[in-house]
């Protein structure tokens, strides 16, 4: 794997050292560049945590990933540049489905050496809400067209939550090194399950500086400071042109999903 090569995909000017703006530089550049989207699982295709596999998948071939690999391939990048980079699992709505939700999503905690007192929740693989690092500490911030923060909870974990208009979204999650074992398990279930999400509907969303754009089935939503705006997509070529033009995936089988995807829609209305 090749840094350089990396810094190339997502566009990273940047100094190339373990500094707070560094680490936001590239966080931003990130997230800006490479969509959260779960094609692979929506075609069969078996995804790993094996963070080479991320790299080439999401580097080489031009892609995007989900968080297993997006945050897998961001710490690997942060380890490089001589940044502590401890890898979490943590639990979407972990409120709502409780032990179910354990290590569906793989976030970071990163510590910079010029202040290693202080560290930072750093996510690339969450749907690209989180487009500068926040301080591991209790604190509300505003993030357009997201509010976001961090809080600690009762039992000891602590949560992540963000909200663009419609209510919160979070994961919680223990400041301590993820069990990879739990997250590779979790990983594979994730894309086999019937009941899963990812199984169930394609999912591509992508950062904007101030703006967030997601496709959720046949559904285009852009989501900015001023409030947000969906569209219902009408063909396959529209799905086809969407996917290329706005987020960037290039793939010969994506059309082959629009059948399921209707259908989708049709149940879920």
């Amino acid at each position: 794997m090749d840094l350089q090569q990396y810094f190339e995909r997502v566009r990273f000017e940047g100094e190339q050292r373990p500094s707070l703006a560094a680490l936001s530089e590239l966080q931003k550049c990130h997230v800006c560049s490479i969509p959260f989207e779960n094609l692979d699982v929506q075609l069969g295709r078996r995804t790993t945590t094996d963070v080479e596999a991320a790299f080439e998948k999401i580097v080489v071939n031009g892609r995007g990933g989900w968080c297993y690999e997006q945050n897998g391939l961001f710490g690997w990048a942060l380890s490089q540049l001589g940044f502590e980079v401890t890898r979490l699992a943590a639990g979407v709505m972990r409120e709502a489905r409780g032990a179910a939700s354990e290590s569906n999503h793989l976030s970071l905690l990163v510590a910079v050496p010029e202040d290693p007192a202080r560290r930072y929740l750093v996510d690339v693989g969450f749907g690209g809400s989180l487009i500068t690092p926040i301080e591991f500490i209790e604190a509300e911030h505003f993030q357009p067209p997201f509010r976001l923060g961090l809080r600690q909870l009762d039992d000891g974990y602590w949560q992540y939550w963000e909200d663009a208009g419609r209510g919160e979204f979070s994961f919680d999650f223990l400041p301590q090194a993820a069990d990879e074992t739990a997250l590779a398990t979790k990983c594979d279930e994730l894309q086999t399950d019937p009941e899963s999400g990812f199984v169930l509907n394609l999912v591509a969303q992508l950062r904007m500086p101030d703006q967030h754009v997601s496709l959720r089935g046949r559904v285009l939503k852009l989501v900015t400071p001023m409030g947000s705006s969906e569209k219902l997509l009408r063909s396959d070529g529209e799905f086809v042109a969407i996917l290329e033009n706005l987020f960037g995936l290039t793939e010969p089988a994506i059309k082959d999903l629009w059948p399921g995807v209707v259908d989708r829609h049709a149940q879920v209305d």
